[in-house]
C-alpha cells in the first residue's frame, strides 16, 4: 500500500471514530425521570430537560431520541441558535414506535348524571379549555346548529344562530363565539361574544380575520360554547367560575373508560434566530404532533393586499433558521397551523409528512412585510410613481427561500378558518412544492398570495376537493396586488405604458406550474387573480374548474389539458404579452371585459362542437382545430393521446399523468384520488 493511501486510510478510520465519539444521545420516555443520565435504560422523562442538555454536550451531534407513548408538553419547546451551541440537533421518534408531542393535558373526569343524557364533572375552575379531546378525537363545543357531517359550510350553519329569539334563550352567552362565511364568501370571520345587551342582542369582539372587511354572510353562520346549546351527542361545555365540565357522551363511547384531554398550548416547537445569526442544523423525524388550541382569534396581521390576515404561529414555527428538515412527521387534531415558516429562512424542507384535521393552514411561508419595497396592505390603497421605491426585488433578506415542500399527503384542513390553504407562499422566493395529494380543503389548496418575488416552482402536485365551504377561488390561486397594481384596469394601462418594467418590480422570477392536476368546486382549477404576473403554465390537467387569468402581465399558458370547461380570460390589460396556445379544452372562451388580447391565442383544440366558430369571433384561434383529442383512457386518468389525435396539429405534446401526488408507499396508500368524469 501506498503511503498516500495509508494515511487517507488511517485519517478516514480517525475521522469515523471522532464522528462516532461526536454523536451523543439522550433517550427519553414518559415514564422516565430527570434524575437519570437519559440512556435508553434510564431514559430521561421531559424533552425539554433533554433539550436543555444540548448545549453543553461534546460538539457534533445531538440526537433525542424519544419513546413511545404521549409526550405532554408543560410549555413549547424552543430551539435557539444559542440553545444550539452549534452542534447538530435530531429530535426523533424512536423507529418503529408511535411517539405523541402533545400540547393537551390528560384529565381524569369523575362523571356523574346531570340533567337529560348531560354528564358533569369537576376538573378545576379557571382553566383554559379550548378545545376537549375524547380517545385523541377533538369533540365539538356545544353550538347551534348542530354538527352536520353532510353540510357544505361550516358542518352546518343557520341563518337564525343569531336570531332574536335565540339569543333571548340565552341567560349568559360571554365567552361564546360567532363563527360565520365572509359576505361574498371570500374566507370567514370570528367574533367572541363579550355579554349581552337587552334581552336580544349581544356585543361582538373580533371580525378582523379577513382582509377584505363585509358583513357577515347572512346564511352560513353558526355559534358555539353557549350552555344553552348542549343538545347533540359528542358536545361539550366548560364552565369556568364553577369548573364543571358537561358532556353529551359520543356515540358508542363509555365515558367511564374513555381518555379525555384538554388543549393547552397553542404551538409545540418554535426553532428561532434571525439572519445574522440563524438556528441551523435541526431535524424533526418520525414524531406525531396533536393537540393544540385552536388560533382563530389570533388571525391580525394582514399579508399585503390579499384577502389574509395571518397568525404566526403553528405546532411548528420556524423563523429565522437555516437548514432544517421536517420528515415523516403526523400533524392530527391540530387547534391551529401545522407548520408555519415565517420572515428569514433558508432551506427549510418539509418531506414525507401527513398532515390532517386540523383547524387552519398545513404548511405557511410568509416573509416579513418590511422586506417589501413600497408596501400596501389593503385592497383599496394606492400609490403613485413618485411615491414608490422603484429598485426591483426584496429590500432585504428577512423571507422564506430555497425552501421544499415534497411528498406530503394533506387533507381535511381548515376545520373552523376557512382563509386557509394546505401551502400558503407569501414574501417568498423560490419555495419548491413538489409531488403532494391535497384534498377536502374549504378554499385553495396552495395559494400565492402577492408577487413577492417569484422563483417558486409547483410541480407533480395532485390537488382536488377544493374550494368546498368558500367560492370566488381556485384549486390553485394566487394574487398579484403588487407596487404595479391598482383597482383601475384604465389606470394601469396608462402607467405601466409610461414605466413597462412596473409589473416586475416584485415578481422579479417567474412562476412555473407545471404537471399537476387540479380540482375546484366553485371557482377554478387555476386561478390567476388581479395583477398576478410573470407565470409559466404547463403540462397540467384541470378537471373541473377550468383555468382563468385575470389582469396581469406575461402569464404563458401551453399545452395544457382542460376538461369539462374552459379558459377564463377576465379583464386583460393592454399589452399584457399573455400567451394561450397548444391547449386542449372543451368549449369556448368564457371572456369578461377583454379589450386585449395579449401576445397570442391559437392553436388549441376544442372538443365540443361549434365552441371553435365561436372563439374565432374574437378574433383569436386561427390555427386551432376542433374535435376528439382521443384520450387514451381518460376515466383512469391517462390523458396521453392516441396516434392520429388532432391535438397533434396544434403542436400539443403529450404527457405523462401518472406521476401527480405523493410518492412514497405509505402515503400513496393512504391518498385518496380524484373522481374523474367527461361531459357529454
Amino acid at each position: 500500500m501506498k503511503i498516500s493511501s495509508l494515511f487517507t486510510s488511517l485519517f478516514a478510520s480517525l475521522f469515523l471514530i471522532v464522528s462516532v465519539r461526536a454523536q451523543t444521545v439522550y433517550y427519553v420516555a414518559p415514564g422516565g425521570s430527570d434524575q437519570h443520565p437519559g440512556t435508553r435504560e434510564k431514559p430521561l422523562g421531559s424533552v425539554e430537560k433533554a433539550l436543555s442538555l444540548v448545549s453543553s454536550a461534546p460538539q457534533g451531534e445531538v440526537k433525542l431520541v424519544l419513546r413511545k407513548g404521549i409526550h405532554y408538553l408543560v410549555k413549547p419547546l424552543q430551539i435557539s441558535a444559542a440553545e444550539l451551541n452549534g452542534h447538530i440537533l435530531t429530535i426523533m421518534g424512536e423507529e418503529g414506535e408511535q411517539v405523541v408531542i402533545s400540547g393537551a393535558r390528560a384529565i381524569r373526569p369523575k362523571w356523574r348524571s346531570g340533567k337529560g343524557k348531560v354528564l358533569q364533572a369537576y376538573i378545576g375552575k379557571y382553566l383554559g379549555v379550548d378545545q376537549l379531546f375524547c380517545n385523541g378525537r377533538a369533540l365539538a363545543m356545544a353550538r347551534y346548529p348542530n354538527i352536520d357531517s353532510s353540510a357544505r359550510f361550516f358542518h352546518g350553519s343557520s341563518a337564525d344562530a343569531l336570531s332574536k329569539t335565540r339569543i333571548r334563550s340565552w341567560k349568559n352567552p360571554a365567552g361564546g363565539y360567532v363563527h360565520a362565511l365572509h359576505y361574498a364568501e371570500w374566507g370567514d370571520f370570528h367574533y367572541r361574544i363579550t355579554g349581552k345587551y337587552g334581552e336580544d342582542s349581544v356585543l361582538l369582539e373580533g371580525g378582523w380575520q379577513n382582509n377584505r372587511p363585509a358583513p357577515l354572510h347572512e346564511e352560513y353562520r353558526f355559534v358555539e360554547n353557549i350552555v344553552e346549546e348542549l343538545d347533540a351527542e359528542g358536545e361539550w361545555y366548560y364552565d369556568r367560575k364553577s369548573g364543571m365540565l358537561s358532556l353529551i357522551a359520543p356515540a358508542g363511547i363509555d365515558p367511564a373508560k374513555a381518555q379525555f384531554e384538554i388543549s393547552q398550548l397553542d404551538n409545540l416547537i418554535t426553532i428561532k434566530g434571525d439572519s445574522s445569526n440563524p438556528a441551523q442544523h435541526v431535524k424533526i423525524h418520525n414524531l406525531h404532533f396533536t393537540g393544540t388550541n385552536r388560533t382563530f382569534m389570533h388571525d391580525r396581521e394582514p399579508l399585503l393586499r390579499s384577502d389574509w390576515t395571518i397568525n404566526r404561529n403553528g405546532a411548528i414555527l420556524v423563523e429565522g433558521a437555516k437548514d432544517i428538515e421536517i420528515t415523516n412527521c403526523t400533524f392530527r387534531e391540530l387547534g391551529g397551523h401545522a407548520i408555519f415558516v415565517s420572515r428569514y429562512n433558508r432551506n427549510i424542507q418539509l418531506r414525507h409528512n401527513l398532515i390532517e384535521f386540523i383547524g387552519g393552514n398545513a404548511i405557511a411561508f410568509v416573509g416579513d412585510p418590511a422586506a417589501v419595497r413600497s408596501p400596501l396592505f389593503r385592497y383599496e390603497q394606492t400609490q403613485t410613481v413618485e411615491e414608490m421605491d422603484l429598485e426591483p426585488g426584496p429590500k432585504s433578506s428577512n423571507y422564506p427561500a430555497e425552501c421544499l415542500v415534497y411528498d406530503n399527503l394533506i387533507h381535511d384542513i381548515g376545520r373552523i378558518e376557512k382563509q386557509i390553504a394546505a401551502v400558503q407562499i407569501s414574501m417568498a422566493m423560490d419555495i419548491r412544492v413538489s409531488h403532494n395529494t391535497i384534498y377536502n380543503v374549504p378554499r385553495a389548496g396552495i395559494n400565492i398570495g402577492d408577487g413577492c418575488w417569484g422563483g417558486h416552482l409547483i410541480e407533480y402536485n395532485d390537488v382536488f376537493n377544493t374550494v368546498l365551504e368558500t367560492g370566488d377561488h381556485g384549486a390553485f390561486n394566487s394574487w398579484g396586488r403588487d407596487r404595479y397594481w391598482l383597482p383601475s384596469v384604465e389606470a394601469v394601462d396608462s402607467v405601466v405604458a409610461r414605466y413597462p418594467q412596473l409589473p416586475f418590480l416584485d415578481m422579479i422570477k417567474p412562476v412555473v406550474i407545471r404537471n399537476n392536476r387540479f380540482h375546484c368546486e366553485h371557482g377554478w382549477d387555476i386561478d390567476l387573480d388581479d395583477g398576478s404576473s410573470n407565470y409559466e403554465i404547463y403540462n397540467n390537467v384541470c378537471l373541473n374548474g377550468g383555468l382563468k387569468l385575470r389582469e396581469g402581465y406575461k402569464r404563458k399558458v401551453t399545452n395544457n389539458i382542460i376538461l369539462n370547461n374552459t379558459f377564463h380570460p377576465h379583464v386583460w390589460f393592454k399589452k399584457s404579452q399573455d400567451i394561450f396556445k397548444h391547449n386542449i379544452l372543451f368549449s369556448s372562451y368564457a371572456a369578461v371585459r377583454i379589450r386585449d388580447w395579449g401576445s397570442e391565442v391559437d392553436s388549441n383544440l376544442f372538443v365540443q362542437p361549434g365552441a371553435l366558430e365561436e372563439v374565432r369571433k374574437f378574433g383569436t384561434d386561427r390555427h386551432s382545430v376542433a374535435g376528439d383529442p382521443a384520450f387514451v383512457n381518460p376515466l383512469a386518468g391517462d390523458f396521453r393521446v392516441q396516434a392520429g389525435s388532432p391535438a397533434e396539429r396544434i403542436g400539443f405534446k403529450p404527457f405523462s399523468g401518472s406521476e401527480f401526488g405523493v410518492v412514497s408507499v405509505t402515503l400513496k396508500s393512504r391518498a385518496l384520488r380524484p373522481q374523474i368524469n367527461l361531459m357529454a
